[in-house]
Protein backbone atom coordinates (compact mmCIF):
# COMPACT_ATOMS: atom_id res chain seq x y z
CA UNK A 1 0.00 0.00 0.00
CA UNK A 2 1.37 3.22 -1.27
CA UNK A 3 1.02 6.31 1.45
CA UNK A 4 -1.43 7.92 -1.18
CA UNK A 5 -3.52 4.92 -1.03
CA UNK A 6 -3.25 4.57 2.69
CA UNK A 7 -4.94 8.83 2.54
CA UNK A 8 -7.49 8.36 0.14
CA UNK A 9 -10.89 8.37 1.04
CA UNK A 10 -12.96 6.11 -0.01
CA UNK A 11 -16.88 7.10 -1.09
CA UNK A 12 -19.91 4.39 -0.85
CA UNK A 13 -23.27 4.89 -1.61
CA UNK A 14 -25.74 5.58 1.52
CA UNK A 15 -29.02 7.31 1.94
CA UNK A 16 -28.22 11.13 1.08
CA UNK A 17 -25.31 11.21 0.43
CA UNK A 18 -21.80 9.05 0.71
CA UNK A 19 -19.96 7.31 3.29
CA UNK A 20 -16.37 7.99 3.10
CA UNK A 21 -13.96 5.06 4.90
CA UNK A 22 -10.39 4.71 4.41
CA UNK A 23 -7.16 2.57 5.73
CA UNK A 24 -6.59 3.01 9.26
CA UNK A 25 -10.19 3.96 10.29
CA UNK A 26 -12.62 1.30 12.13
CA UNK A 27 -16.17 0.87 11.83
CA UNK A 28 -16.50 -0.44 8.52
CA UNK A 29 -16.58 -4.35 7.78
CA UNK A 30 -16.64 -4.86 11.12
CA UNK A 31 -19.16 -7.58 13.09
CA UNK A 32 -20.24 -4.89 15.72
CA UNK A 33 -20.60 -2.05 13.53
CA UNK A 34 -22.44 -4.43 11.49
CA UNK A 35 -24.68 -5.55 13.41
CA UNK A 36 -25.38 -2.45 15.28
CA UNK A 37 -26.51 -0.73 12.25
CA UNK A 38 -28.96 -3.68 11.30
CA UNK A 39 -30.44 -2.64 14.73
CA UNK A 40 -30.39 0.71 16.08
CA UNK A 41 -33.70 2.42 15.77
CA UNK A 42 -34.69 6.18 16.07
CA UNK A 43 -35.96 7.04 19.81
CA UNK A 44 -36.36 10.72 20.48
CA UNK A 45 -34.80 13.48 18.94
CA UNK A 46 -31.05 13.58 19.93
CA UNK A 47 -28.74 10.52 19.37
CA UNK A 48 -25.17 10.87 20.18
CA UNK A 49 -22.90 7.85 19.22
CA UNK A 50 -19.90 7.84 21.75
CA UNK A 51 -17.50 5.60 19.47
CA UNK A 52 -18.49 6.18 16.01
CA UNK A 53 -15.32 5.18 13.39
CA UNK A 54 -16.56 6.38 10.38
CA UNK A 55 -20.02 6.56 10.71
CA UNK A 56 -21.75 3.29 10.29
CA UNK A 57 -23.14 2.05 13.22
CA UNK A 58 -25.58 4.68 14.03
CA UNK A 59 -26.27 5.46 10.03
CA UNK A 60 -29.62 4.08 10.52
CA UNK A 61 -30.21 7.03 12.45
CA UNK A 62 -29.17 9.77 10.14
CA UNK A 63 -32.25 12.19 8.97
CA UNK A 64 -34.47 10.38 11.66
CA UNK A 65 -32.78 12.15 14.32
CA UNK A 66 -30.38 15.15 15.66
CA UNK A 67 -27.29 12.99 15.85
CA UNK A 68 -24.01 13.75 17.42
CA UNK A 69 -20.78 11.95 17.39
CA UNK A 70 -17.58 12.37 19.44
CA UNK A 71 -14.67 10.61 17.42
CA UNK A 72 -10.58 10.28 18.73
CA UNK A 73 -9.22 9.10 15.96
CA UNK A 74 -8.00 11.46 13.33
CA UNK A 75 -8.45 9.21 10.42
CA UNK A 76 -11.89 8.08 10.90
CA UNK A 77 -13.02 12.26 12.06
CA UNK A 78 -11.51 12.70 8.27
CA UNK A 79 -14.18 10.33 7.59
CA UNK A 80 -16.80 11.73 9.11
CA UNK A 81 -16.31 15.25 7.80
CA UNK A 82 -16.56 13.95 4.14
CA UNK A 83 -19.39 12.28 4.59
CA UNK A 84 -21.20 15.17 5.98
CA UNK A 85 -22.36 13.67 9.55
CA UNK A 86 -22.25 15.93 12.45
CA UNK A 87 -19.28 15.34 15.06
CA UNK A 88 -16.62 16.82 16.96
CA UNK A 89 -13.16 15.63 18.20
CA UNK A 90 -13.51 14.93 21.85
CA UNK A 91 -13.33 12.09 24.24
CA UNK A 92 -16.65 10.39 25.55
CA UNK A 93 -16.34 11.48 28.95
CA UNK A 94 -16.69 15.55 27.32
CA UNK A 95 -20.40 14.66 26.29
CA UNK A 96 -22.94 16.60 27.37
CA UNK A 97 -24.55 15.74 30.05
CA UNK A 98 -28.64 15.34 30.44
CA UNK A 99 -28.72 15.95 26.77
CA UNK A 100 -29.98 12.79 24.75
CA UNK A 101 -33.02 10.69 24.49
CA UNK A 102 -30.44 8.07 22.53
CA UNK A 103 -27.22 6.38 23.25
CA UNK A 104 -25.12 4.54 20.92
CA UNK A 105 -21.37 2.48 21.81
CA UNK A 106 -19.56 0.32 20.31
CA UNK A 107 -17.83 -1.35 23.35
CA UNK A 108 -14.21 -0.15 22.76
CA UNK A 109 -12.55 -3.11 24.13
CA UNK A 110 -9.12 -3.21 22.84
CA UNK A 111 -8.84 0.40 24.89
CA UNK A 112 -8.60 -1.39 28.09
CA UNK A 113 -11.28 -1.90 31.06
CA UNK A 114 -10.56 1.76 32.64
CA UNK A 115 -11.53 3.51 28.99
CA UNK A 116 -14.52 1.10 28.59
CA UNK A 117 -16.05 1.82 31.99
CA UNK A 118 -15.67 5.60 31.51
CA UNK A 119 -17.50 5.57 28.28
CA UNK A 120 -20.30 3.64 29.74
CA UNK A 121 -20.09 5.96 32.61
CA UNK A 122 -20.83 9.02 30.21
CA UNK A 123 -22.82 7.17 28.32
CA UNK A 124 -25.35 6.91 31.48
CA UNK A 125 -24.17 10.97 32.28
CA UNK A 126 -25.22 11.70 28.65
CA UNK A 127 -28.97 10.27 28.71
CA UNK A 128 -31.81 12.47 30.20
CA UNK A 129 -33.70 9.92 32.54
CA UNK A 130 -35.80 7.35 30.49
CA UNK A 131 -33.37 7.91 27.42
CA UNK A 132 -31.85 4.34 25.79
CA UNK A 133 -28.26 2.70 25.11
CA UNK A 134 -27.60 0.46 21.94
CA UNK A 135 -24.52 -0.75 23.02
CA UNK A 136 -22.75 -3.63 20.66
CA UNK A 137 -19.69 -5.97 21.47
CA UNK A 138 -17.84 -9.38 21.43
CA UNK A 139 -18.35 -11.99 24.10
CA UNK A 140 -15.06 -12.87 23.26
CA UNK A 141 -14.25 -9.39 24.59
CA UNK A 142 -15.83 -8.87 27.45
CA UNK A 143 -19.00 -7.46 26.66
CA UNK A 144 -21.01 -9.68 28.92
CA UNK A 145 -19.36 -8.29 32.11
CA UNK A 146 -19.51 -4.54 30.22
CA UNK A 147 -23.38 -5.43 29.69
CA UNK A 148 -24.10 -6.48 33.55
CA UNK A 149 -22.21 -2.89 34.43
CA UNK A 150 -24.66 -1.19 32.26
CA UNK A 151 -27.22 -2.68 33.81
CA UNK A 152 -25.68 -1.89 37.15
CA UNK A 153 -25.79 1.47 36.05
CA UNK A 154 -28.56 2.60 34.21
CA UNK A 155 -31.35 -0.23 35.47
CA UNK A 156 -33.47 -1.73 32.41
CA UNK A 157 -31.61 -3.79 29.61
CA UNK A 158 -31.96 -6.88 27.39
CA UNK A 159 -30.08 -8.18 24.47
CA UNK A 160 -31.61 -8.29 21.53
CA UNK A 161 -29.71 -9.72 18.82
CA UNK A 162 -27.11 -12.43 18.05
CA UNK A 163 -24.71 -12.98 15.24
CA UNK A 164 -21.66 -15.22 16.15
CA UNK A 165 -20.03 -14.07 19.08
CA UNK A 166 -21.43 -10.40 18.38
CA UNK A 167 -24.09 -9.05 20.77
CA UNK A 168 -26.57 -5.97 20.68
CA UNK A 169 -28.40 -4.50 24.03
CA UNK A 170 -30.86 -2.26 24.92
CA UNK A 171 -30.69 -0.49 28.00
CA UNK A 172 -33.01 2.06 29.31
CA UNK A 173 -32.17 4.65 32.02
CA UNK A 174 -34.01 4.18 35.39
CA UNK A 175 -32.08 5.95 37.80
CA UNK A 176 -29.26 8.62 38.41
CA UNK A 177 -25.82 8.41 36.57
CA UNK A 178 -22.81 8.11 39.33
CA UNK A 179 -19.80 11.17 38.82
CA UNK A 180 -17.26 10.59 36.45
CA UNK A 181 -14.20 7.99 37.89
CA UNK A 182 -10.91 10.08 38.03
CA UNK A 183 -9.79 9.91 34.37
CA UNK A 184 -5.55 11.69 34.78
CA UNK A 185 -3.10 9.25 36.03
CA UNK A 186 0.50 9.46 36.37
CA UNK A 187 3.85 7.42 36.32
CA UNK A 188 7.12 8.18 36.82
CA UNK A 189 10.06 6.18 34.83
CA UNK A 190 14.02 6.72 34.35
CA UNK A 191 15.08 6.94 30.47
CA UNK A 192 18.64 7.29 29.39
CA UNK A 193 19.69 8.40 33.10
CA UNK A 194 16.95 11.01 33.41
CA UNK A 195 13.77 10.71 35.61
CA UNK A 196 10.03 11.79 33.79
CA UNK A 197 6.73 12.20 35.02
CA UNK A 198 3.94 10.80 32.81
CA UNK A 199 0.22 11.94 32.54
CA UNK A 200 -2.34 9.92 31.05
CA UNK A 201 -5.78 9.28 30.64
CA UNK A 202 -7.36 6.17 29.95
CA UNK A 203 -7.26 4.36 26.40
CA UNK A 204 -3.28 5.45 26.26
CA UNK A 205 -0.87 2.55 25.17
CA UNK A 206 1.34 1.27 27.97
CA UNK A 207 -0.38 2.99 30.74
CA UNK A 208 1.45 3.16 33.86
CA UNK A 209 4.63 1.90 32.61
CA UNK A 210 6.81 2.65 29.43
CA UNK A 211 6.28 -0.17 27.37
CA UNK A 212 10.06 -2.63 26.68
CA UNK A 213 10.12 -2.19 22.75
CA UNK A 214 9.90 2.00 23.51
CA UNK A 215 13.13 1.33 26.11
CA UNK A 216 14.95 -0.82 23.35
CA UNK A 217 14.54 1.94 20.58
CA UNK A 218 15.70 4.68 22.63
CA UNK A 219 18.75 2.27 24.04
CA UNK A 220 19.91 1.29 20.12
CA UNK A 221 19.50 5.17 18.77
CA UNK A 222 21.94 6.42 21.69
CA UNK A 223 23.70 3.22 20.44
CA UNK A 224 23.65 4.45 17.05
CA UNK A 225 23.39 8.26 17.26
CA UNK A 226 25.03 9.25 21.07
CA UNK A 227 23.56 11.85 22.96
CA UNK A 228 25.65 14.59 20.65
CA UNK A 229 24.04 12.91 17.73
CA UNK A 230 20.87 13.80 18.58
CA UNK A 231 21.22 17.65 19.49
CA UNK A 232 19.92 19.97 16.82
CA UNK A 233 17.98 17.11 14.87
CA UNK A 234 14.67 17.69 13.64
CA UNK A 235 13.13 14.43 14.63
CA UNK A 236 9.48 12.95 13.90
CA UNK A 237 8.08 10.39 16.29
CA UNK A 238 5.29 8.18 14.12
CA UNK A 239 2.89 7.50 16.52
CA UNK A 240 4.30 9.07 19.64
CA UNK A 241 1.57 7.80 21.90
CA UNK A 242 1.70 9.19 25.30
CA UNK A 243 5.35 10.62 24.31
CA UNK A 244 7.57 7.62 25.37
CA UNK A 245 10.01 8.45 23.13
CA UNK A 246 9.29 12.67 22.39
CA UNK A 247 9.98 13.70 26.05
CA UNK A 248 13.81 12.05 26.21
CA UNK A 249 14.49 12.94 22.49
CA UNK A 250 13.52 16.70 23.51
CA UNK A 251 15.39 16.54 26.44
CA UNK A 252 18.42 15.70 24.28
CA UNK A 253 17.85 18.60 22.79
CA UNK A 254 16.34 17.38 19.23
CA UNK A 255 13.50 19.41 17.55
CA UNK A 256 10.74 16.74 17.67
CA UNK A 257 7.46 16.66 16.30
CA UNK A 258 5.26 13.96 17.57
CA UNK A 259 2.22 13.29 15.64
CA UNK A 260 -0.19 10.77 16.49
CA UNK A 261 -3.94 9.27 15.46
CA UNK A 262 -6.00 9.44 19.10
CA UNK A 263 -6.69 12.79 20.49
CA UNK A 264 -6.58 10.99 24.34
CA UNK A 265 -3.31 10.20 23.41
CA UNK A 266 -2.07 13.74 22.39
CA UNK A 267 -3.82 15.09 25.27
CA UNK A 268 -1.29 13.19 27.20
CA UNK A 269 1.58 13.83 25.95
CA UNK A 270 0.72 17.43 26.02
CA UNK A 271 0.18 16.96 29.69
CA UNK A 272 3.36 15.11 30.15
CA UNK A 273 5.65 17.67 28.13
CA UNK A 274 4.37 20.26 30.17
CA UNK A 275 5.02 18.84 33.55
CA UNK A 276 8.68 18.21 32.86
CA UNK A 277 9.10 21.63 31.08
CA UNK A 278 10.02 20.49 27.33
CA UNK A 279 8.66 21.34 24.40
CA UNK A 280 7.90 20.00 21.52
CA UNK A 281 5.30 20.16 18.48
CA UNK A 282 2.67 17.41 19.13
CA UNK A 283 0.26 17.27 16.21
CA UNK A 284 -3.31 15.61 16.34
CA UNK A 285 -2.50 13.35 12.70
CA UNK A 286 -3.59 10.76 10.83
CA UNK A 287 -0.15 8.71 10.58
CA UNK A 288 1.48 12.11 8.41
CA UNK A 289 -1.62 14.07 7.11
CA UNK A 290 -1.28 16.86 9.29
CA UNK A 291 2.06 18.02 8.30
CA UNK A 292 3.20 20.09 5.18
CA UNK A 293 4.01 18.93 2.17
CA UNK A 294 7.45 19.93 2.32
CA UNK A 295 8.64 18.60 5.58
CA UNK A 296 11.33 16.70 6.09
CA UNK A 297 13.23 15.55 8.91
CA UNK A 298 16.78 14.13 9.90
CA UNK A 299 15.32 11.32 12.21
CA UNK A 300 12.32 9.19 12.14
CA UNK A 301 11.62 6.58 15.38
CA UNK A 302 8.16 4.68 15.68
CA UNK A 303 6.89 2.08 17.80
CA UNK A 304 4.27 1.05 15.48
CA UNK A 305 0.73 -0.19 16.50
CA UNK A 306 1.99 -4.41 16.33
CA UNK A 307 -1.17 -6.21 17.69
CA UNK A 308 -2.27 -9.26 15.22
CA UNK A 309 -5.35 -9.65 13.75
CA UNK A 310 -6.90 -6.62 12.77
CA UNK A 311 -6.55 -4.90 9.42
CA UNK A 312 -6.74 -1.39 10.74
CA UNK A 313 -3.63 -1.86 13.05
CA UNK A 314 -1.62 -3.47 9.88
CA UNK A 315 -2.75 -0.91 7.09
CA UNK A 316 -1.06 2.07 9.57
CA UNK A 317 2.23 0.42 10.42
CA UNK A 318 2.39 -0.10 6.80
CA UNK A 319 2.21 3.26 6.41
CA UNK A 320 4.40 4.78 9.10
CA UNK A 321 6.85 2.77 6.84
CA UNK A 322 5.62 4.53 4.10
CA UNK A 323 5.70 8.27 5.73
CA UNK A 324 8.99 7.47 6.66
CA UNK A 325 10.45 6.59 3.61
CA UNK A 326 8.57 9.78 2.60
CA UNK A 327 9.59 12.54 5.01
CA UNK A 328 13.29 11.64 5.73
CA UNK A 329 15.88 13.92 4.29
CA UNK A 330 18.46 12.27 2.06
CA UNK A 331 20.82 10.61 4.74
CA UNK A 332 18.34 10.58 7.55
CA UNK A 333 17.91 7.62 9.85
CA UNK A 334 14.66 5.89 10.57
CA UNK A 335 14.35 3.86 13.67
CA UNK A 336 11.78 1.28 14.10
CA UNK A 337 11.34 -1.14 17.31
CA UNK A 338 8.74 -4.04 16.43
CA UNK A 339 7.53 -7.66 17.41
CA UNK A 340 10.18 -10.11 16.51
CA UNK A 341 7.64 -11.96 13.94
CA UNK A 342 6.35 -9.24 12.23
CA UNK A 343 8.12 -8.83 9.10
CA UNK A 344 9.17 -5.14 8.36
CA UNK A 345 12.39 -6.42 6.93
CA UNK A 346 11.02 -6.91 2.82
CA UNK A 347 9.30 -3.35 3.55
CA UNK A 348 12.27 -1.87 4.46
CA UNK A 349 14.66 -3.56 1.99
CA UNK A 350 12.20 -2.26 -0.88
CA UNK A 351 12.06 1.74 0.48
CA UNK A 352 15.16 1.97 1.78
CA UNK A 353 17.42 -0.53 -0.57
CA UNK A 354 18.88 -1.71 2.66
CA UNK A 355 18.42 -1.83 6.47
CA UNK A 356 20.60 -3.06 9.72
CA UNK A 357 19.32 -5.21 12.87
CA UNK A 358 20.68 -2.78 15.59
CA UNK A 359 19.29 -4.77 18.59
CA UNK A 360 17.04 -8.04 19.68
CA UNK A 361 16.26 -8.22 22.69
CA UNK A 362 12.41 -9.73 23.01
CA UNK A 363 12.03 -6.83 20.30
CA UNK A 364 13.88 -5.60 17.30
CA UNK A 365 15.11 -2.89 16.57
CA UNK A 366 15.41 -1.82 12.77
CA UNK A 367 17.42 0.95 11.50
CA UNK A 368 16.77 2.16 7.67
CA UNK A 369 18.80 5.30 5.97
CA UNK A 370 17.74 6.94 2.58
CA UNK A 371 20.12 7.45 0.11
CA UNK A 372 21.90 10.63 -0.26
CA UNK A 373 21.47 12.33 -3.31
CA UNK A 374 24.18 12.19 -6.17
Amino acid sequence: MTLAEYHRLTPLPRPGGMLYVKPGARGYRDPIYDLLQKTVAPFGERALDLNPGVGWGSLPLEGRMNVERLETSRAAFRCLSASGLSARLAPPWDAEEGAYDLVVLALPAGRGTAYVEASLVAAARALRMGGRVYLAGDKNKGFERYFKESKDLLGYGEVLRREGPVRVALLEKEKEAPPLPPLWQDFRARLLGEEYAFFHLPGVFSAGKVDKASLLLLEALLGEMGKEGVRGKAVLDLGAGYGALTLPLARLGAEVTAVEDDLVSVLSLQRSLEANGLAARVLHSDVDEALTEEERFDMIVTNPPFHVGGAVILDVAQAFVEAAAARLKPGGGFFLVANPFLKYEPLLEERFGAFRTLLVREYKVLFAEKARRG
